[in-house]
């Protein structure tokens, strides 16, 4: 069975203007504003009920965000899916040859304990599992 979808990951060059145009169009403040330090990103998080747009800016210029806004621009960045167990999902992954980013779990956004798969295994999408 496929996993719920957790978040939509969108890179943005400014997170203010995400946040003004949220507020404008949709009458919505972020559900949650955080910095990652160790991933060098700044979050708004908005939640529709079913999903999480993930908006988020790089807070350096060695950010891997800042990276991929240089190559593409302001985009979807990766897919989030909800997994219960992330340390047994990652171990199996593991065993079946998928290409893991990180083989162990570290936090995320949200309180939340996430782990990426590498975008050569996943037919070129990034796909990032969070334990719920």
């Amino acid at each position: 069975m496929i996993p719920k979808l957790d978040h939509i990951g969108i890179a943005v060059t400014n997170l203010q203007d995400v946040i003004n145009t949220m507020k404008n169009v949709f009458d919505a403040d972020p559900d949650f504003l955080e910095e990652i330090a160790d991933q060098k990103v700044r979050i708004a998080g908005f939640n529709n009920g079913n999903a999480i747009l993930e908006y988020f800016e790089p807070t350096s210029e060695d950010s891997p965000i800042s990276k991929f806004l240089q190559k593409r621009g302001n985009g979807i960045h990766h897919i989030a899916l909800r997994v219960q167990d992330l340390e047994k999902k990652l171990a199996e992954l593991d065993a079946k040859g998928i290409r893991l980013i990180d083989r162990k779990a570290r936090n995320g956004a949200d309180n939340k304990k996430i782990a990426f798969l590498h975008p050569d295994s996943c037919n070129g999408i990034l796909i990032e599992l969070c334990e719920f």
